[in-house]
C-alpha cells in the first residue's frame, strides 16, 4: 500500500503572497503536502476556522490588516487546537514572552528557513499527539462504560477496595456476601467481610502485594457473610482504577483445587520447554510492563538481544538434538550470570533475551560481556563432539522515551546485527549498545556524499509504475521512479536524502542518471514493438540548468528515440518558485517535441497562475485529494471544479495514490483522464504491466 501524504492544513496571515508561497513551498520540500489558505481580514480567519479543520497557523510579524495578536486572540476566544507560530525579522526577547503567553507555540526569525521546518514539525508531531490523545481518552470512557456494564452483569463476586474500604461491588459480590443493597457495603472495611482468623494474615498479604508491586496474587481465607455464615474462598487481588483513583479489585469465590491447577497451568504456558527459561510470550509482557513503569516512574532499565554465531552451520553439524544439547548447557551458563532481578528468556531457535528494569544500562553491558566470554571460553560436549560457540549481543535501553515493545526488541536485534559489522567481529562474538542517532538521524553532512557513493556503487535502481487512461484509449504510459539502496540495503528515494531547502547540485545530478536510464530502457522496450511513454520527474535544479534540454537532445538522438515519447514532470512548488525557468524549460522541451507535466497541482495559493505562465500538457493533481474525497462530499466538489477547469482549458488531468476501486466512479464522473496507483500496480522494475486488460 502506498504510504498516505500527511496533508498540513495551513492558515497564513502574510500581506505578500509571494511570501506566502515561499512558505508554502518550503513545507513541500521539506516532504510535507501541504494545502493553504491565505487569510485578509477578521471576518476571513474568523469564517476560515468555523467552516474547516487547520492543522497550524503561520504569521509574518509586520503590520496588516488583522495583527498576529489578534489573530492569536480569535484562535482562543474560538477553543481551536490550531498551533500558532510568529515570523519575525528580527529576535526580540519580549515580543517572544509576550506572544508564547498569549498562546503561541513559537517564534522564529524568518530567514532561519531550516529552524522553521524543524518547529513545524515538531508542532504537527504534538498536534497528532494531543488528538491522539482525545480520541484514546474518548475510547477509554467508552471502554470504562462497557467495563461497568460487563461488572454489573458478571458472574464473579467483584468489588474495588481503596484504603481498605469497599467502593464498589457488583451484583454476584453483594449475593456472595448475602447484602441486598450496594449502601450496606458501601466504606465498609474489607476486614468486616473477613471472618477473624482471617484478618491478620489479609494483612500481611496485602503488605506482601504492596511491596512486590506484581500484577495479582491470591490468598485462600474465610470470609464472614451478612448473614454469620462462614465460608472459606480463594481471594484474588490485583491493582486497578476507579473512578480515576487508584485503588485495588478483589475477587472471591468458594475456595477449590482450580486455583493451583491455574498457577500451574500459568508457569507452564510461560516457559520454554527446551531450556525451562521463560518464553517469548512472558518476555515480550515483562517488556511491555518495564516500558510502561520506565514511562509512568523515568526508571531506565536495558533489553539485551544474544544472538547464537552461525546456529544453523552447528546445527547442522551437531543435529537437532545436539542443537538442544548445547541449548540447554548454554541457557546454564545464562542463569549463572543473570541476576535474579533481571528477567532472562528464550526469544527464538538462536535468540535469548534479557530484560533488566530498574537497571543501569553499565550493569547490563558488565553482565553481557561475562555471558559473552563464558560462552566463548566454553566447550560443548555433545555426544562425543566438542563444539564452541560464541555470541553477538545488542543492547537497547529501556527509557521514559523507549518504543513500543517490538520495536524496541527491533532495536536491539538491530545492535545484534551491527556486531558484525565492526571491524574483527565478521563472525559476531561482540557487544554493541544502539544508539538511536546512528540509526534514525540523517546527517546533512554526509548525505550527499552518501547519494554520490551510491552512484558511483552502481546502487540506482528505476521502477516503473503505470498510469491508465480512463477513458479506455489504450495508451501505455508509465512513470520511472528512482530508487537508491542505503547501508543496511533497504530502497529510499535518494530525494529524500538532500536538504530540504536551497539548491542541491546532487538534484542535478540524479534527475540526468534517472533520464539517461529512462531514455535506454524505453529505447529498448520501444524496440520490441511497445508505444511507450514515460514520466520522468526533475527537480528545481534542472529547471535552472541551461545545459540540460542541449544534453537531452544529444542523449535522445544517440538512443534515436523520439522526444514526444518522454513527459517531463516538475512539481508545482518548484514552478511556482522558478516560474520564468519552468517557462523557459517547458519551451525548450516543445522544441525537442517532449511534453510536460506539473505534479502535486492544488496545493499553492493560486495553482491556476502557475498555469497562464508554463505551457504544460499534462497536470497531476496531488495525492491528498485522493483520500479527501473519498471522505468528504465537498472535497468531491473541489476536485470537479479543478478537473472541470483544466479540461476546459485543454490540459490532461491524472489522479494519482488510487488504491481502491471505490474511488473510480467519482473520477470518472469528474471527468478525470488518467488514474494510477497501487489499485493497478505497485511500482516494479519491468514494464510489464498489461495495457489491454483496462
Amino acid at each position: 500500500m502506498q504510504k498516505k501524504m500527511a496533508t498540513v492544513h495551513l492558515l497564513l496571515l502574510d500581506p505578500s503572497q509571494n511570501d506566502a508561497e515561499a512558505l508554502i513551498s518550503l513545507l513541500r520540500n521539506a516532504g510535507r503536502a501541504t494545502r493553504a489558505y491565505r487569510v485578509t481580514s477578521s471576518e476571513d480567519l474568523e469564517d476560515a476556522i468555523k467552516s474547516s479543520h487547520w492543522d497550524l497557523m503561520l504569521a509574518r510579524d509586520v503590520d496588516q490588516e488583522i495583527q498576529p495578536a489578534d489573530a492569536l486572540a480569535t484562535i482562543r476566544r474560538l477553543d481551536k487546537d490550531i498551533p500558532f507560530i510568529l515570523l519575525t525579522d528580527r529576535h526580540d526577547r519580549e515580543r517572544s514572552v509576550t506572544f508564547l503567553k498569549a498562546g503561541a507555540q513559537d517564534t522564529v526569525p524568518s530567514e532561519y528557513t531550516d529552524l522553521l521546518v524543524l518547529v513545524v514539525r515538531r508542532e504537527l508531531a504534538a498536534l497528532e499527539e494531543r488528538q491522539k490523545r482525545r480520541a484514546m481518552e474518548s475510547h477509554l470512557r467508552e471502554a470504562e462504560q462497557r467495563c461497568q456494564l460487563l461488572l454489573e452483569s458478571s458472574k464473579d463476586a467483584i468489588a474495588y477496595i481503596n484504603d481498605g474500604m469497599h467502593v464498589y461491588a457488583n451484583q454476584s459480590y453483594l449475593d456472595f456476601l448475602a447484602y441486598d443493597d450496594i449502601d450496606e457495603l458501601i466504606c465498609l472495611p474489607v476486614l468486616d467481610a473477613l471472618a477473624s482468623q482471617s484478618q491478620s494474615p489479609y494483612k500481611d498479604f496485602i503488605k506482601a502485594f504492596r511491596e512486590n508491586d506484581t500484577g495479582s496474587m491470591s490468598l485462600n481465607c474465610v470470609a464472614r457473610r451478612n448473614d454469620d455464615k462462614e465460608i472459606d474462598i480463594a481471594l484474588a487481588v490485583s491493582a486497578a482504577t476507579y473512578d480515576g483513583e487508584p485503588c485495588l479489585q478483589i475477587v472471591i469465590q468458594p475456595e477449590t483445587s482450580d486455583l493451583e491447577l491455574e498457577e500451574k497451568l500459568r508457569t507452564i504456558s510461560s516457559q520454554d520447554l527446551t531450556t525451562g527459561l521463560y518464553n517469548r510470550s512472558y518476555l515480550m509482557d515483562s517488556l511491555g510492563t518495564a516500558i510502561v513503569t520506565a514511562g509512568e516512574k523515568s526508571q531506565s532499565g536495558a533489553l539485551a538481544y544474544i544472538a547464537l554465531d552461525d546456529f544453523m552451520g552447528m546445527r547442522s553439524k551437531a543435529g537437532i538434538a545436539g542443537a538442544d544439547i548445547l541449548l540447554g548447557d548454554l541457557a546454564a551458563i545464562l542463569r549463572q550470570q543473570v541476576a535474579e532481578d533481571m528477567t532472562l528468556a528464550r526469544l527464538s531457535d538462536d535468540a535469548f533475551c534479557i530484560v533488566a528494569h530498574p537497571c543501569e544500562e553499565a550493569r547490563l553491558v558488565d553482565t553481557c560481556e561475562a555471558i559473552r566470554k563464558n560462552i566463548e571460553d566454553h566447550l560443548f560436549e555433545i555426544n562425543g563432539l566438542t563444539v564452541q560457540q560464541t555470541v553477538s549481543i545488542g543492547i537497547a535501553p529501556i527509557t521514559e522515551n523507549a518504543p513500543k515493545a517490538s520495536d524496541l526488541m527491533g532495536r536491539a536485534h538491530t545492535a545484534s546485527a551491527t556486531v558484525r559489522k565492526q571491524e574483527g567481529h565478521a563472525r559476531g562474538n561482540g557487544i554493541h549498545v544502539y544508539n538511536p542517532a546512528d540509526f534514525e538521524t540523517l546527517d546533512d553532512s554526509n548525505s550527499t556524499e552518501a547519494i554520490q557513493n551510491a552512484l558511483d556503487q552502481n546502487r540506482f535502481r528505476l521502477l516503473f509504475q503505470p498510469i491508465i487512461n480512463l477513458r479506455g484509449e489504450g495508451e501505455e504510459h508509465y512513470e520511472a521512479l528512482v530508487r537508491m539502496l542505503d547501508k543496511d540495503k533497504k530502497e529510499v528515494s535518494p530525494y529524500d536524502f538532500l536538504p530540504p531547502m536551497g539548491p542541491s547540485e546532487m538534484a542535478g545530478k540524479i534527475d540526468r542518471w534517472v533520464t539517461l536510464q529512462t531514455i535506454k530502457q524505453l529505447a529498448n522496450h520501444r524496440s520490441k514493438g511497445h508505444d511507450t511513454r514515460l514520466f520522468l520527474n526533475v527537480t528545481g535544479e534542472t529547471l535552472r540548468d541551461k545545459t540540460f534540454t542541449s544534453w537531452l537532445s544529444v542523449a535522445l538522438k544517440a538512443a534515436r528515440l523520439p522526444g514526444d515519447s518522454l513527459i517531463f514532470q516538475v512539481r508545482e512548488g518548484d514552478a511556482v518558485n522558478h516560474l520564468k525557468q519552468a517557462r523557459e524549460f517547458s519551451n525548450s522541451l516543445r522544441e525537442l517535441h517532449c511534453k510536460t507535466s506539473i505534479s502535486q497541482f492544488g496545493g499553492a495559493l493560486n495553482p491556476f497562475n502557475t498555469l497562464k505562465h508554463v505551457q504544460v500538457d499534462y497536470v497531476k493533481i496531488d495525492g491528498s485529494f485522493t483520500e479527501e474525497i473519498q471522505k468528504s462530499d465537498e472535497a468531491k466538489e473541489k476536485v470537479k471544479e479543478m478537473v472541470e477547469e483544466l479540461r476546459s482549458s485543454g490540459k490532461l488531468t491524472i489522479i494519482p495514490l488510487v488504491e481502491n476501486a471505490t474511488v473510480l466512479a467519482t473520477l470518472w464522473q469528474a471527468g478525470v483522464n488518467y488514474i494510477q496507483g497501487y489499485y493497478l500496480q505497485a511500482p516494479v522494475a519491468e514494464m510489464n504491466y498489461d495495457f489491454s486488460d483496462q
